[in-house]
């Protein structure tokens, strides 16, 4: 997926710069973004968004605080092992709404270097759909190793998410972090192998390293 996403990410650069000249708008909501990598898979981690380039959302308000316990409940969001980082979070999702910026909660607080927009990172995720917890896409079902990707080359809510943006403070090396990113800040009106189009997507991303 960080392959297919980088990939998407430069194919969105060319489209955007072609385009300008004339004039016209590029509506692609997601652009080149997030997780994972270009062709390598179909799911939409981190990567660039083949529909690309809506407007950014700033995100309203800071990451909500950790759970106390080993479970945290956001925003319809329910994930399992969520303080554990050597085991991957068991996410699950049902709600009826959708948000229209960020949502986050940071259910392990970094105290290693923090994360730049421009910063390349490594990290391990898992993406599920926030209308009903369909999982999409994870590094841990992959090896369980640390996927490397530019944060300037990836869906919006992944550069925001993770390098920072607004109130939301920028993750640290050793953190883990839940965020919900509408469709705006993902794929946009663009389907993207098993992500509808218009979707709303979970992610749950362990930062270990910056650089």
């Amino acid at each position: 997926i960080v392959g297919t996403l980088v990939i998407i990410a430069a194919v969105v650069i060319v489209i955007v710069v072609s385009t300008s000249g004339s004039g016209k708008k590029n509506n692609n909501a997601g652009g080149a973004k997030p997780t994972p990598a270009a062709t390598t898979s179909a799911a939409a981690s981190p990567s660039t968004s083949t529909s690309a380039a809506a407007p950014v959302s700033v995100p309203t308000a800071a990451c909500a605080k950790p759970p106390t316990g080993g479970t945290a409940s956001y925003k319809g969001v329910t994930v399992g092992q969520a303080t554990n980082l050597k085991k991957a979070p068991k996410v699950s999702a049902k709600a009826a709404g959708a948000p229209t910026t960020l949502e986050c909660q940071d259910l392990v607080v970094g105290k290693g270097r923090a994360a730049t927009p421009a910063s390349t990172v490594s990290v391990q995720y898992t993406g599920v759909l926030y209308k009903n917890g369909t999982l999409f896409d994870s590094s841990w079902s992959k090896g369980g190793k640390p996927v490397q990707f530019s944060l300037s080359g990836v869906v919006p809510g992944f550069t925001q998410g993770i390098g920072g943006a607004g109130k939301v403070a920028p993750m640290r090396v050793g953190g883990r972090r839940l965020m919900i990113l509408p469709a705006s800040l993902g794929y946009g009106a663009q389907a993207n192998g098993p992500i509808p189009a218009n979707s709303t997507l979970v992610f749950v991303v362990d930062l270990t390293s910056i650089g």
